[in-house]
């Protein structure tokens, strides 16, 4: 086992399990939980110095070992190591690094934004004035980001043509987010979606930890 995922079953975290199975790569699962300060540990940190989740280790045969952290820069790291996913001409992998950029730039961090405080809203201590203004701002933002990716798939099966590394990033943050700023008026991306949650490597990807929460779920907060 060379291949080491420090994981936590969240989009980012997902965007590598899943394109670790679809690279059929064999690697060691070490779950980060993220509720109980462990990816501000020390030893974390001396891996991921800025305490998220994920993060990756591989061990290579040279004896060098390959330390990285940033969900995008992992995927393109596995795209190069196996030849899968990520063009290797120059014209149709900078499409690929444009897409990746956009989800880790703007439909991350936005979609991220709009469940924050539409979550926040919820608490029935909470006043609506307190986020009313921000769930506007942020829903508009995700909306009209849903358009910009509604048009790239306009006539293609997937946002570069072909399954790359960027469909693997945008996917689980569609999947998890869209209820919150209503993906159903996007039929591209609905379509998208559907026909990667149908491969079997994402499936597995998915999969990955739910054994874990399942044996956890008692010391986790309510979402």
């Amino acid at each position: 086992m060379t291949i080491r995922l420090y994981y936590f079953p969240t989009p980012n975290g997902r965007k590598v399990s899943i394109a670790l199975e679809e690279m059929a790569l064999p690697y060691e699962l070490a779950v980060v939980n993220i509720f109980d300060g462990e990816a501000l540990s020390g030893h974390y940190l001396a891996i991921c110095p800025n305490g998220r989740i994920p993060a990756l280790t591989d061990d290579l045969p040279d004896g060098e070992r390959v330390t990285i952290f940033e969900s995008g820069a992992i995927l393109q790291y596995l795209g190069r190591k196996t030849g899968m996913f990520y063009p290797q001409d120059e014209a149709r992998r900078t499409q690929v690094d444009a897409w990746l950029m956009w989800q880790m730039a703007a439909l991350g961090p936005m979609s991220g934004q709009v469940t924050w405080f539409r979550r926040a809203a919820s608490k029935p201590s909470r006043d609506p004035a307190e986020t009313s203004l921000a769930i506007h701002r942020y829903v508009k933002e995700v909306k009209r980001l849903y358009g910009v990716l509604d048009r790239q798939l306009e006539g293609r099966d997937f946002i570069c043509g072909e399954y790359s590394i960027a469909d693997m990033a945008c996917w689980p943050w569609v999947v998890q987010h869209g209820d919150y700023a209503d993906v159903e008026g996007y039929p591209n991306v609905l379509r998208w979606r559907d026909a990667i949650a149908a491969r079997p490597g994402v499936r597995r990807g998915v999969a990955v930890g739910t054994e874990w929460l399942a044996e956890n779920a008692s010391k986790l907060p309510a979402s």
